[in-house]
């Protein structure tokens, strides 16, 4: 099958499921709806790409046909310049769509759930979290996405032990993650009087948002706990049991949140974070799938993998998964970090690709 045939019969489906989007037997099933609505709009951008596409193919013809019957010679001329910008759009066009038809990550139009914990380093690495923490949330501020605090645990000389919050936008988990590993910081430690560089590391944990209709939870499975809110040294925040702890008794996975004065809010903030984790053990069953395909994959889901070193004296950031390094990072650590997401994603659609043609 070509192109053009295998992107009639997504088009032909495309249309069955608007037809199926309107029809009350689906509408009152509320997962095949949700569902259906998906992949309904998943597929729009190709519909959209194949009818530019072929109206890009008449252009071709049409230019061809003055080209061999006209006999102006300043309108073949003419043609002949918009010939070749039709088939320079036209390999362009093949192109994208080819990449679009690579079945994708079914999880990256979802919001995300990002974890940052200090790693090897002390009160250093505490800091170096905080400072991850403060370049993501800025990072998503220039987005315009919308960010939410689930859990923190403050460091003791600054900076987090641990901390949780949710990322709201467009292909937030597509975007982040590629942060998912060791980032180590090289630098001389507020805490270091001699002035040496020291390297110490924070783990990220980019989880997808579970939806509900991704996991279903049982009340009988879980335990609920309740207790009060306090702030950095045990200092007490408010006095009422207003901060939630889960435990899911069949996994063991423990779940914490207590950002809100309201039990009820930190309660579902703490089922979201809960059902997400229990979704990302299926989901790290695909991740191990599919990276047992790519061999230079860069987004595999290896918690343990060093990615990323930001050394400080040297203003550098290396990534080392694509083996890229940038001298700007005051910039990048104050948010700038699209151009490394943008060599992250070029890498992974080269190795879609030419997954794609070993197949």
């Amino acid at each position: 099958m070509d192109i053009v045939d295998k992107l009639e019969t997504i088009k032909r489906r495309w249309e069955e499921m608007a037809e199926q989007l309107n029809d009350p037997a689906v509408m009152a099933d509320m997962k095949k709806y949700v569902k259906l609505n998906k992949d309904y709009k998943d597929l729009e951008p190709v519909v959209g790409a194949f009818k530019e596409y072929k109206n890009v193919v008449a252009n071709i013809e049409n230019a061809k046909e003055i080209i061999r019957t006209e006999k102006d010679e300043d309108f073949r001329n003419m043609a002949r310049e918009e010939l070749d910008e039709f088939q320079a759009n036209k390999e362009k066009l093949e192109e994208d769509i080819r990449l679009m038809l690579i079945p994708s990550d079914p999880q990256d139009s979802k919001n995300a759930i990002v974890e940052i914990r200090a790693g090897t380093g002390g009160d250093e690495a505490s800091i170096f979290a905080g400072d991850l923490f403060r370049m993501y949330l800025k990072y998503c501020e220039n987005k315009g996405w919308k960010t939410d605090v689930v859990e923190m645990n403050e460091g003791t000389v600054g900076g987090y032990k641990e901390v949780v919050f949710n990322v709201v936008g467009e292909n937030a988990y597509g975007v982040l993650k590629f942060e998912s590993g060791v980032h180590r910081v090289q630098r001389v430690p507020k805490t270091e009087t001699q002035g040496r560089v020291h390297t110490s590391a924070a783990s990220v944990v980019v989880l997808p948002e579970a939806e509900e209709f991704d996991i279903e939870l049982l009340d009988k499975d879980i335990r609920k706990d309740t207790f009060c809110s306090s702030g950095p040294g045990g200092q007490s925040v408010n006095t009422t049991y207003s901060a939630i702890r889960l435990t899911h008794i069949p996994s063991g996975i423990v779940v914490s949140c207590q950002d809100e004065k309201s039990q009820i809010k930190n309660l579902a903030k703490a089922m979201k974070v809960l059902r997400s984790r229990l979704f990302e053990r299926e989901y790290s069953k695909y991740l191990e799938e599919i990276a047992s395909k790519r061999k230079t994959m860069v987004s595999t889901g290896d918690r343990s993998a060093k990615i990323r070193t930001y050394n400080w004296p040297q203003g550098r950031v290396t990534d080392h998964r694509i083996n890229l390094t940038l001298y700007n990072l005051s910039a990048i650590i104050d948010g700038d970090i699209n151009e490394i997401f943008e060599k992250l994603q070029i890498a992974e659609n080269a190795e879609r690709i030419k997954t794609e043609l070993d197949a």
